[in-house]
């Protein structure tokens, strides 16, 4: 009789091991999917922009700050960035070549709650209701910010 109810516990310890042995698999299994679906949320391409409700002298702030930090020549007349040139465009650009350096975190883009982070490349956006950032949905457009890129 003493040799079963040894028996017993050695199988019910054994029992609670085996139970346990799928639980660790399926814990560690969802770690190492979800670390990976994480990267590829991360790894997704993103831009940022003015706010189309941003005034004048945020945008110019904007401006002066980012250009602080990041070469923003590509602005300046005759380069290829300066048209269409009015100080929407500017700002989106000069906000968007920091965010870009900086790391593309969401706090790079906030310029004080002025910035916007996009997932649609600007440069390629043909169908935006915002007339005062992007000035039409003509030829205008389609060079509004190619330097968004």
């Amino acid at each position: 009789m003493p040799y079963l109810q040894t028996c017993n516990i050695i199988s019910v310890n054994t029992m609670a091991k085996t139970a346990a042995l799928p639980i660790l698999t399926m814990l560690f299994f969802l770690l190492f999917v979800s670390g990976g679906i994480i990267e590829v949320v991360n790894a997704q391409k993103t831009w940022c922009v003015a706010k189309p409700s941003s005034d004048l002298p945020t945008l110019l702030a904007n401006v002066n700050y980012a250009c602080s930090q990041v070469d923003c020549s590509i602005l300046q007349k005759g380069c290829p960035c300066f048209y269409p040139d009015n100080l929407m465009n500017h700002a989106s650009i000069a906000m968007n070549m920091y965010y870009q350096a900086m790391g593309r975190n969401g706090w790079n883009c906030d310029f004080k709650n002025s910035g916007l982070i996009v997932f649609t490349d600007p440069s390629k956006t043909r169908d935006i209701n915002h007339t005062s950032l992007f000035i039409s949905l003509t030829l205008q457009n389609q060079i509004m910010f190619p330097c968004l890129v």
